[in-house]
């Protein structure tokens, strides 16, 4: 796999929902490596550990990131002034595998949305399925509308779009789709998992803490089936997406 590290200039910083900043960063010799389903890890000053983040959509020139504020290292981060340099690592992980002539369908749960947005746009004609806990919290929806004429939007409250959850939308729709790939918290996972169990294949991408976001360290090792029987691998290098058949969402 090819990463390096390199300053990025910042273009964009804006509030797209409460506690949700949009990124948009520059460096051509990088973006052009970025496939769907990746993510960086971002140096954020005064902080010894890097953030990782998905990325939303990429370019020859340019990444767009999405995150949410967490804690004090992406509150940092959400003050940076557009101009600025950050140091980013990038890309990372292995994606989500497209295959030509399928029809995919794309679920995602809160802020597990953004990196679903650069894999849509891989794909011919996919569904697209978004769940968040309330209307405060909705994001990327006018950005799906380009890239499909199928998107779902569910709220748990019921406050915007279909009241309830993903999986109730999906259930509906699985039989129009030939493979799905889910990103989002791990309850969604698993239920999601439960839904395409035995009726088309899903992919799912993890959100794990990290460190190095290489494999140099174990923060983001978590027990998965592999061809050998049962064993810890690392997201950030063996992810962070996986066959939902391989994941423990339990453990």
């Amino acid at each position: 796999m090819k990463y390096d590290t390199k300053d990025f200039k910042l273009l964009k910083n804006e509030e797209i929902a409460k506690g949700i900043f949009d990124w948009t960063v520059e460096n051509s010799e990088l973006c052009k490596l970025a496939k769907a389903g990746q993510f960086v890890n971002i140096k954020v000053p005064s902080r010894t550990l890097r953030r990782p983040i998905s990325i939303c959509d990429a370019c020859e020139n340019t990444l767009r990131l999405v995150f949410q504020v967490k804690g004090e290292g992406t509150k940092l981060m959400s003050q940076m002034p557009v101009g600025s340099y950050v140091e980013i690592l990038a890309p990372l992980g292995n994606g989500f595998k497209l295959e030509k002539g399928k029809r995919y369908c794309f679920v995602g749960g809160g802020i597990g949305v953004p990196p679903l947005l650069f894999s849509a746009k891989q794909t011919e004609n996919p569904m697209i399925i978004t769940g968040f806990r309330n209307k405060d919290l909705i994001i990327l929806q006018d950005d799906f509308k380009k890239v499909s004429d199928e998107v779902y939007l569910t709220t748990d409250d019921g406050s915007a779009g279909i009241h309830g959850f993903v999986t109730d939308v999906l259930k509906e729709h699985l039989g129009e789709v030939d493979e799905v790939c889910a990103c989002g918290p791990i309850p969604m996972l698993k239920a999601v998992a439960e839904v395409c169990k035995g009726e088309v294949n899903c992919q799912v991408s993890l959100e794990e803490r990290m460190g190095c976001g290489i494999g140099a360290c174990l923060v983001c090792a978590c027990k998965t089936k592999t061809s050998e029987g049962e064993a810890m691998t690392q997201v950030c290098r063996t992810g962070p997406v996986y066959n939902a058949e391989e994941v423990f969402y339990d453990a």
